[in-house]
């Protein structure tokens, strides 16, 4: 696939292509756990800084995402507190690397991860979840063999989401990590560097219409994915 892109979109353009799919999945990956946890906190939880944890797993919704990434180069980066101490302790480096990348397209997705999942348990029926406790299933159980099969299509359409907000995300990217060729240039930034460039309107073209069909395709594979979870939990 990527053989027949380099052709199509040139070097750079595939090289930003891979590295945004790459990007991507690391992001959903490594937010899903976090995701799944912050979701059950909001949907179920009852505690003081309930509205505190609200505001901040959404907060990247309503800055503008150059802040964002601002915000990640200060405390993340080579200088910042927590940037420095990663370095120092595990050799973790994220300012400039492909790593940062990831890392801020799952700051910017996280909020939609959360959002899809919570809603999914927040329309689980708490009954079913007492039910089984009482016949002497423990929380644990209760959540594997309950409120995990019935959420599960809000798990996918939120992991879905997720990857298609990270193949999308700019502001925040590019503020972290720069647009270095080959290193942290994603698919949006590759296209941003065709804009700056007269006579690569065809380059341009391609690289949008590209974007256009991935974002589609995992909206319409969350869709999917989702209905038929939903169908094979109910049996149909």
């Amino acid at each position: 696939m990527l053989g027949g892109a380099a052709g199509w979109l040139g070097p750079d353009g595939a090289a930003a292509l891979a590295l945004s799919l790459k990007v991507a999945l690391v992001a959903t990956a490594a937010s899903l756990p976090l995701g799944m946890i912050c979701a059950l906190a909001l949907a179920r939880g009852r505690f003081w800084g309930h509205g505190l944890l609200n505001g901040l797993v959404h907060l990247p919704l309503i800055l503008p995402p150059v802040v964002t990434g601002y915000l990640l180069l200060v405390t993340m980066g080579r200088r910042g507190p927590i940037g420095a101490w990663l370095e120092q302790t595990f050799g973790i480096v994220f300012a400039f690397r492909w790593t940062g990348a990831a890392l801020a397209a799952a700051v910017m997705a996280f909020p939609l991860m959360v959002r899809a999942m919570r809603l999914a348990i927040e329309a689980v029926d708490p009954r079913l979840e007492d039910a089984a406790a009482t016949l002497g299933a423990s929380r644990a159980a209760v959540f594997a063999t309950v409120t995990l099969p019935l959420v599960l299509p809000g798990i996918i359409a939120g992991a879905v989401l997720a990857f298609a907000k990270s193949m999308g995300e700019f502001g925040a990217t590019i503020t972290f990590v720069s647009n270095i060729p080959g290193q942290t240039q994603t698919l949006p930034s590759a296209i941003y560097t065709a804009l700056q460039v007269p006579g690569q309107e065809g380059a341009v073209a391609r690289l949008a219409a590209l974007s256009i069909a991935v974002a589609m395709v995992a909206l319409v594979a969350a869709e999917w994915l989702s209905r038929r979870v939903a169908a094979r939990i109910a049996g149909r």
